[in-house]
């Protein structure tokens, strides 16, 4: 027994304890339970190291799902055309325009007018020898002759016939005979007549006239070329005529505005030449029908030319105001996908991009004017991707704050 201050206390305690084996000391106590805390700080070490490798991975995952989603940028389309004027190409030509051609054979004696002489209607404009109508006409006249001749002893022959009959010195089928003669003959003499007017008619021709007032734009012919009658071909054409105191100018409007555009509208005509300056036109006539081709409206304006000014041929441009405002969106340029099917543009719907056919109306340059297929509200991508396919996943960097013409929404 270990001496103690209390002798009774250990001898009890010792004997308390089976086997005579004292417990462990504080000492021992301490070591244990350092040792307790040491496993726990490792386990809870490794915990944390493979927390954080699954942590890394998953925002390893999200980053690789997040970079595979395009980002793009959108516009909102502006409401409205920048102006109710609606420019068109067209080309302008005579009121009147028309080839002149022979209508007798002949060699060309002499011409009267060349290209750019203004003439009035009934003016010479050249002359046609015509030797072998002439000749025809000369026998025709002498066939007239004869058969007029002809006509006269048959019907001197009637009358006497007729008179014999009464006194029954002749049959009455003689009588008839010379009746039916008599008949002949006049049939003989109105086909000569109408053959001699003929050839008059074509003697006639010789000549030929102005048929309005105008100015010579083509001569085809000259002095001692063999002339065919007949127009046929273009080669025989002998001149070329063109009224010039108005000018008419065809124009297609697309189907879009055909129902803004009336007959009796005001329109001004501008060409290359005259730079700053406008011709006042009106609209005469539509053709009431769209081209099934290119899906427009064929219009006429007139304008008057009374000092020759504008000529026929000339590249002009239309400028029309709409009677009313076309429902129409404009977007910048670089917005439009050029595909196969059409033109389409790239729209943000529901996280998706979605690809719209759309109907173009102007081109602005930089902008062009839509009439069919876009909202006001529609997120349109910019410069979008040629191979971008409707329901790929993008998300917008920053919503739009200003319209597509920049004004601020």
């Amino acid at each position: 027994m270990t001496p103690h201050g209390n002798g009774k206390l250990d001898a009890v305690y010792d004997d308390a304890v089976p086997g005579g084996r004292r417990p462990p000391s504080r000492k021992s106590r301490r070591g244990l339970i350092i040792l307790v805390l040491a496993v726990v700080l490792v386990a809870a070490a490794i915990g944390n190291g493979i927390r954080g490798r699954i942590e890394a991975a998953q925002g390893l995952a999200q980053t690789t799902e997040a970079s595979a989603v395009s980002s793009v940028n959108v516009v909102h389309p502006d409401v409205g055309a920048p102006n109710e004027e609606l420019v068109l190409p067209g080309g302008t030509q005579a009121i009147t325009d028309t080839p002149i051609y022979a209508r007798t054979s002949g060699y060309l004696k002499r011409w009267t007018s060349d290209i750019g002489q203004h003439v009035k209607k009934g003016d010479l404009l050249a002359e046609i020898d015509t030797p072998e109508v002439d000749e025809q006409l000369r026998q025709t006249r002498a066939d007239l002759d004869t058969v007029q001749a002809n006509l006269k002893l048959a019907d001197l022959t009637a009358r006497r016939n007729e008179d014999l009959l009464k006194t029954r010195s002749i049959a009455t089928q003689e009588r008839d005979n010379a009746a039916g003669a008599l008949a002949a003959a006049k049939a003989n003499v109105a086909s000569k007549q109408a053959d001699v007017a003929r050839l008059e008619r074509m003697q006639s021709y010789e000549k030929v006239y102005a048929p309005f007032d105008g100015i010579i734009t083509a001569r085809n012919t000259d002095i001692g070329a063999l002339i065919d009658a007949g127009a046929n071909s273009a080669a025989r054409e002998l001149f070329h005529l063109s009224a010039i105191d108005k000018i008419r100018v065809f124009v297609s409007v697309p189907e879009a505005y055909s129902r803004a555009i009336h007959t009796g509208d005001k329109a001004k005509v501008t060409l290359d030449e005259f730079p700053g300056e406008g011709f006042a036109g009106t609209l005469v006539r539509t053709a009431n029908a769209i081209d099934p081709a290119s899906r427009s409206l064929l219009v006429e304006i007139d304008v008057d030319n009374a000092d020759g000014r504008l000529l026929p041929g000339s590249y002009a441009f239309v400028h029309l105001s709409l009677a009313k405002p076309i429902q129409s969106v404009t977007i910048p340029s670089n917005v439009l996908i050029f595909r196969k099917e059409g033109i389409r543009v790239a729209v943000v719907r529901d996280g998706k991009a979605a690809l719209l056919p759309i109907t173009i109306g102007r081109d602005y340059g930089d902008r062009v004017e839509v009439v069919s297929g876009l909202q006001p509200t529609d997120d349109v991508i910019v410069d979008p991707s040629d191979s971008l396919v409707a329901g790929v996943e993008v998300q917008i960097v920053q919503p739009p704050a200003v319209t597509a013409n920049g004004a601020p929404k």
